[in-house]
């Protein structure tokens, strides 16, 4: 369903009009024949429901003049246009300068009544869209976790790169904190109270992706039923942070590659052309020098992109910071949790660091996160580790941990076994499976199934 629209006039068969030519318009609509009518369908639904009201001037009762006030008071945001009739401009005019959005004379021309709405809906998105982004983007400091001359290095190149202007290009693993960099390169420059925009290549569909990106018109594509603002423009004055650029097609890297050089674009079924600036931040967990010989990614758009590059060590070549990260967690858990702080013991810490983290950090803190939740102990012990990473550090495990159902057991067994053998053998797949005697079809198979993550 399209934006919701309130309509109050006390003519019914203005109501009945609007209301049929909205709905065909793709809207969902309100109706009230009376002021009193009108506050009680606002006060009736959420503050934010509508999106848009047109409001009569002339009506017994509340009128449209005194429905104005009380909607700004009520939902300031909420754009009102009012309707009037050929003797009542002068008041028109008057409701402009209380805030109505703009009025339309009657008769009504439906044509005008669609221009007009659809300009007061735009313009409400956009403003929406402006103040999210203000409160999102507020400098604010973002922490690295960290004292390892790996992480030192980081921090390091970050503050050379950030003052600049150069584009930054950030290759990690996932989970090591590509986005985290990529916001401290952001806060740390002179764009830094501008917007911060990100785009997911991966999470995005294909056929989305350059309605995210240059955003669209009304009508450019089937259900396109509004204006969209999208990515490259939200963008300006900022920094863009393209995240997993490796994924997006060469289709969207060619239209993208585009833009990169001429800092110009037009929305998807216009035909304005829009000057951007903004700086890119792009960030892979593939080795696009590999994507780029096999044909997957432009070696034009890498080295436009590759003028700073940082990499981010994973976790397991930083294993130092572990009970740094650790004890953050610990922290930050028991502040969101409003509870005492656990502590970990040398046994349980050890046990962590030994472990090598294929989802990194992420997969850290969603460890501690639930021992904390599941742990009710005030010390963290060596039993309530995990037996996923107990076994990988091929610790003996009580029965009594075991899951109570055989396959389930079995299934645990398999999945550590497989990760036991592959960091024997360094991660290669081929050699494991010449090793456990399986074909290596079948071992990624299960390495699939049973979502094991194989460092790359």
């Amino acid at each position: 369903m399209g934006d919701k629209i309130l309509i109050v006039d006390d003519e019914n068969s203005i109501l009945t009009v609007l209301s049929e030519i909205l709905e065909d318009e793709g809207f969902e609509t309100a109706i009230a024949e009376s002021g009193e009518k009108g506050i009680e369908v606002l006060q009736n639904h959420d503050k934010g429901s509508f999106h848009a009201a047109l409001v009569d001037i002339w009506m017994p009762g509340i009128d449209g003049i005194e429905l104005l006030d009380w909607i700004k008071e009520f939902d300031p945001k909420l754009p009102v246009i009012v309707m009037s009739g050929h003797g009542t401009i002068e008041t028109a005019v008057k409701a402009t300068k209380k805030g109505a959005y703009d009025f339309i004379e009657k008769p009504l021309s439906l044509e005008i009544v669609l221009i007009k709405l659809n300009h007061a809906l735009n313009a409400a998105a956009l403003e929406r869209e402006n103040e999210e982004l203000k409160r999102k983007q507020r400098p604010q400091t973002i922490d690295i976790i960290g004292k390892s001359p790996e992480i030192k290095t980081v921090l390091e190149q970050i503050a050379i790169a950030a003052p600049s202007d150069g584009w930054v290009m950030i290759n990690g693993e996932n989970g090591t904190g590509k986005e985290l960099v990529a916001k401290q390169i952001h806060f740390q420059s002179l764009r830094k109270t501008n917007p911060f925009i990100e785009l997911n290549c991966a999470a995005i569909p294909e056929e989305m992706i350059e309605s995210e990106l240059f955003g669209h018109e009304k009508g450019a594509f089937p259900g396109a039923i509004n204006q969209k603002i999208g990515k490259f423009e939200q963008a300006n004055g900022g920094t863009l942070f393209l995240d997993e650029i490796g994924d997006m097609s060469l289709k969207t890297q060619s239209k993208i590659l585009r833009v990169l050089q001429e800092q110009r674009f037009e929305r998807m079924g216009g035909v304005k052309i829009f000057e951007v600036d903004f700086r890119v931040i792009a960030a892979s967990n593939k080795n696009l020098h590999e994507e780029i010989e096999k044909g997957n990614f432009r070696e034009d758009l890498f080295y436009r992109l590759n003028v700073i590059p940082i990499d981010i060590p994973p976790l397991k070549e930083r294993k130092e910071d572990i009970p740094i990260l650790i004890d953050h967690f610990l922290n930050q858990f028991s502040i969101d949790g409003q509870s005492p702080k656990k502590k970990i013991s040398k046994e349980a810490l050890d046990s962590l660091i030994a472990y090598h983290w294929p989802g990194n950090i992420r997969e850290l803190k969603n460890i501690v996160e639930r021992i904390v939740i599941m742990v009710k102990d005030r010390i963290i012990k060596q039993k309530h580790v995990p037996p996923v990473i107990r076994m990988a550090n091929e610790e003996i495990i009580p029965v009594g941990e075991f899951p109570l159902r055989f396959r389930d057991a079995k299934e645990l067994f398999e999945k550590q076994f497989i990760q036991t053998m592959l960091k024997r053998n360094n991660w290669n797949i081929s050699k494991t499976a010449e090793v456990i005697k399986v074909e290596r079809s079948n071992l990624h198979r299960k390495i699939k199934q049973l979502e094991i993550i194989v460092p790359k």
